[in-house]
C-alpha cells in the first residue's frame, strides 16, 4: 500500500512538472530545432533572463510565427556574441547558425529593442548594444556595385 501511495505521488509530481514547464520546453525546442543547436544555448539564455522575462520570451516564441522565431534567434545571437563571448569568432559562428537556418543574419533596431526588453534584468547598456549592432552589420555587410561585376556575372555567397 505504501508503494502505491509513493508511486501515485511520483506520477503526480512528474505530470505536474511537465504541465508547468511545457510552454518553456516547447519554445526552447522550437528555437533549438530551427537553429539546429544544442538546447544548452537557449536554456542559458532563458536562465539569464529571469523568470518574468523568460516567460515573456517563451510566450513570444510560442504565440508568434516564423518572424517571432527569427527575432528570438537574433536575441540569442546578441546574447551569445555580445554578452557571453564578444569575439569575432563568436559573431561569425552565430551568424553562420542563422544563415544555415535561412534566417536573416542582419541585426535591426527591432532586435536591439527586443534584446533590451527580454534581457532587462542584465542591465544591458542600450548605447553599447546599438554600437555592437552597427559594428556587426558593418562587418558582415558587403557593399557590391554593378561595376564590380561586368557582364552581369555576380558572385553568390
Amino acid at each position: 500500500m505504501t508503494w502505491l501511495i509513493l508511486a501515485t505521488i511520483a506520477v503526480v509530481f512528474v505530470v505536474g512538472f511537465r504541465v508547468m514547464t511545457s510552454e518553456t520546453r516547447r519554445a526552447a525546442q522550437a528555437l533549438t530545432r530551427r537553429l539546429n543547436i544544442e538546447p544548452l544555448y537557449v536554456e542559458s539564455l532563458l536562465n539569464q533572463m529571469g523568470k518574468a522575462a523568460a516567460g515573456d520570451f517563451t510566450r513570444y516564441i510560442v504565440q508568434g510565427g516564423e518572424s517571432h522565431l527569427g527575432n528570438a534567434a537574433a536575441v540569442l545571437l546578441i546574447y551569445q556574441s555580445f554578452i557571453i563571448n564578444p569575439s569575432d569568432e563568436s559573431q561569425t559562428f552565430w551568424r553562420g547558425v542563422l544563415r544555415k537556418a535561412h534566417l536573416p543574419a542582419e541585426l535591426t533596431q527591432e532586435h536591439v529593442r527586443l534584446t533590451l526588453t527580454f534581457l532587462r534584468e542584465l542591465d544591458v547598456d542600450a548605447a553599447e548594444l546599438s554600437q555592437f549592432r552597427s559594428q556587426y552589420n558593418a562587418r558582415f555587410t558587403v557593399l557590391e556595385t554593378p561595376a564590380d561585376y561586368p557582364d552581369n556575372v555576380y558572385r553568390i555567397h
